[in-house]
């Protein structure tokens, strides 16, 4: 056994008296002992359940109030860190504003620029000029707009005077490389994408 693991087993031995002594001195029958020993063990159980699983827990508070919202979930701040769960659709999704416009983005490493639907670009009232750009999507090639957003939001983290494309069809929000490329750093923990302002 190592040394570290000594004061572990000498408190578990601790515990066990406490808990085995407490419930003899009561006299209960042996039935009734067992029946109460088993709850004790359940209870610590549970929290230590709890405790181990602190992180999975509050991913599944923010999936199930994505799930409630039917919306992209807000994103969950730990450490500085930006942590989005992944969707049941396999992608990741976060709530995001376009000049304070709420916006569902699909955060893809795959796109190079940022973009959002013409109906969030004329709400979020972005300006555009004459430049387009033939981009390839997963659904074929697209002739966009550039343009720029005054304040690009994710979370705690903003940008401004942010280049985005403005996509003629609707559904088209996607959260691209040129965002992520401006991170200080970004990863894939498991089922959890990590944002690193």
């Amino acid at each position: 056994m190592n040394d570290d693991k000594i004061p572990q087993a000498l408190y578990l031995v601790l515990f066990l008296v406490v808990v085995g002594s407490s419930l003899a001195a009561r006299r209960l029958p042996l039935k009734d002992t067992a029946k109460m020993a088993l709850a004790w063990v359940g209870i610590f159980a549970l929290g230590i359940a709890i405790v181990a699983f602190k992180d999975e827990w509050k991913v599944l508070g923010t999936r199930m109030t994505a799930a409630i919202t039917g919306g992209a979930s807000q994103g969950e701040v730990a450490g500085g860190e930006l942590r989005i769960p992944v969707r049941d659709d396999g992608h990741f999704w976060i709530r995001g504003m376009v000049n304070g416009v709420p916006v569902d983005f699909l955060i893809d490493s795959g796109a190079t620029t940022t973009t959002v639907e013409q109906s969030i670009a004329d709400e979020a009232k972005l300006e555009t000029g004459l430049r387009v750009e033939q981009v390839d999507t997963a659904n074929g090639s697209v002739v966009m707009k550039h343009s720029e957003a005054n304040s690009l939001q994710v979370g705690p983290i903003v940008r401004s005077d942010f280049p985005v494309l403005i996509a003629p069809q609707e559904g088209l929000n996607v959260l691209g490389m040129n965002f992520l490329g401006s991170l200080r750093g970004w990863r894939s923990d498991g089922r959890t994408l990590v944002l690193i302002p």
